[in-house]
């Protein structure tokens, strides 16, 4: 369901890219070169809620105050090539700072479909080598402020949500770039998406070490377009079939109660944690999409009332390491995801929780989603000062269930 909060803005960290269009693989400090071990590891040897809200969202839904640059041509469309499936060649250099060619090869397929009304980009990933099958998911936003793109990964085995490249096309050439660590080193990575035609591209993935003067390839996907697939016109959650892993069945479809169209009534406190009992309405509607052969879900929310007009898109995904759901929100105006919260369900009602800056105090924010019955459910948002001990509810959403067209 749509988790109603906007995420903040802030180097909203998301994506150590490991292999998004079947193209990724960087690092992130100490924790994250560990993620990305482990992910070589996993392939030589196998192969709602983003309750980052940096104010409330009365500041939210109002108007934008961020100064526009005229000079900067609109780019919500520079990825539009990027749509359809592809097959994927990928070269992935084991050791790029050491000189060896040594690598590692995978083929497959990769499919992108638009979302968010063009807004947003979704690519899923399927690639096989000699040493197994590997899966990844990637979301493209796009921020109409700065003009810019961001690409963020996740790995299907480490349910783990990357840092993203940020950047821009020009001369059709898309130049992304992050900071990340290598060996314990701090590098910047770069990814080109480059040689553009009508049934082909290229992106590759570079680190440099020395401030940008150098770049040393790290990762290489070969993209030709396949004939036109019947998957880009089925909905998304009827494009692969639903594979129950162990760790799916178990915990890996707490949210499928969610899929389908909801009419949806949001009741809002304008000032949260200031004694304020001042509510707002709004109605509107949510849409959730199974992706990722279940792993995952997009969940789109719009509405409207008297504060305003609020548009969230929510990308929940499961951890298969620790059970875990997490979610993760971007708005129309951030156009880049931010750390998520995290949790489970329990008893059928699921609890994630985030640490965040609320009008420049640490809170900690809860989210919390839960069915009714079968065409009706409900989700909150609830703010702690005290560490969790006493909660204030300022976010409800009751959702009722649409009829299927």
């Amino acid at each position: 369901m749509s988790e109603s909060r906007t995420p903040i803005i802030r180097p909203l960290t998301v994506q150590t890219k490991i292999l998004g269009t079947a193209k990724h693989w960087l690092p992130i400090n100490k924790r994250s070169i560990k993620l990305r071990i482990a992910a070589v590891f996993l392939l030589m040897c196998a192969f709602g809620w983003r309750p980052d809200l940096a104010s409330p969202l009365t500041a939210q839904v109002g108007s934008d105050t961020a100064p526009q640059t005229a000079s900067l041509r609109d780019g919500q469309h520079d990825f539009d090539f990027n749509f359809g499936v592809w097959h994927t060649h990928i070269r992935r250099v084991l050791d790029p700072f050491s000189g060896s060619s040594k690598s590692l090869e995978l083929n497959g397929t990769v499919t992108v479909r638009k979302v968010w009304d063009g807004r947003a980009q979704l690519e899923e990933i399927e690639a096989d080598g000699p040493n197994g099958h590997w899966e990844g998911l990637t979301l493209f936003l796009y921020n109409p402020q700065s003009h810019q793109w961001s690409q963020t990964f996740i790995d299907s085995k480490m349910g783990v949500l990357n840092t993203p490249t940020i950047g821009s096309f020009k001369d059709g050439r898309g130049e992304l770039f992050s900071q990340d660590t290598f060996h314990d080193k701090s590098i910047l990575v770069r990814g080109v998406w480059s040689n553009i035609k009508p049934g082909s591209h290229r992106y590759e993935e570079s680190y440099s070490n020395d401030g940008g003067v150098t770049w040393a390839a790290a990762f290489v996907a070969d993209l030709t377009q396949e004939t036109q697939s019947t998957a880009l016109d089925r909905p998304i959650a009827e494009t692969n079939k639903d594979v129950k892993t162990s760790t799916t069945a178990e915990h890996g479809h707490d949210f499928d109660f969610d899929f389908g169209t909801w009419k949806t009534h949001s009741s809002r406190l304008l000032h949260p944690l200031t004694g304020s009992t001042t509510w707002a309405d709004m109605d509107g509607a949510s849409v959730i999409k199974k992706v990722w052969n279940g792993r995952a879900n997009l969940a789109e929310y719009h509405a409207d009332g008297p504060a305003g007009h609020i548009e969230l898109l929510s990308l929940r995904w499961f951890n298969p390491t620790t059970h875990e759901w997490n979610l993760d929100f971007a708005t129309p105006k951030v156009g880049t995801l931010g750390i998520p919260g995290v949790g489970e369900f329990k008893n059928g009602r699921g609890d994630f929780y985030d640490y965040e800056l609320i009008n420049g105090r640490s809170v900690l924010v809860r989210f919390s989603i839960w069915k009714i019955t079968p065409d009706t459910a409900q989700s909150e948002q609830a703010f702690s000062d005290d560490g969790g001990k006493t909660w204030e509810v300022n976010w409800v959403n009751k959702y009722e269930r649409k009829a299927e067209k």
